[in-house]
């Protein structure tokens, strides 16, 4: 109760609605279980539950956007190695330049891969020339 008093009281700034449902939510439960209503706060309790794991599941994976830029002395070459270990990843990506000596794209990637293993990964392709890979963090633009 104090949360929600607090939202009012301060106007703080929510930037999900869903949070906003969740905080509304657990306060209408917690008030009927206050005032001895259990087998509604239950329901309601397993109700709320279960719509969130249903908008859970339909919410996209969580992404970082990166600028990746790889640079080699025949990027030409690598354009088609370089594409096939993002698709193994699962990692979405866009072409952004290329040149003679660089390739640059625009990654999505998901907040459980690690930049470090996807460099390796690249650095790899052909390991008789230097592939130097770089990740620059992208701000998300609306």
């Amino acid at each position: 109760m104090s949360g929600a008093a607090g939202l009012i009281r301060y106007r703080a700034k929510i930037e999900d609605p869903k949070d906003a449902g969740v905080m509304l939510s657990t306060l209408a439960i917690g008030l009927a279980s206050g005032v001895g209503l259990y087998l509604f706060a239950i329901f309601a309790a397993v109700f709320v539950w279960g719509v969130l794991w249903v908008i859970e599941s339909i919410d996209p994976e969580p992404y970082m956007l990166f600028d990746l830029a790889i640079t080699a002395k025949d990027s030409a070459g690598l354009k088609e190695p370089i594409e096939g270990v993002l698709r193994r990843r699962r990692i979405p990506f866009e072409l952004r330049s290329t040149s003679s000596e660089e390739i640059c794209y625009e990654v999505k990637l998901p907040l459980d891969t690690h930049t470090d293993k996807v460099s390796e990964a690249l650095m790899s392709l052909n390991p008789a020339q230097s592939v130097n890979v770089k990740w620059e963090h992208k701000k998300e633009t609306k």
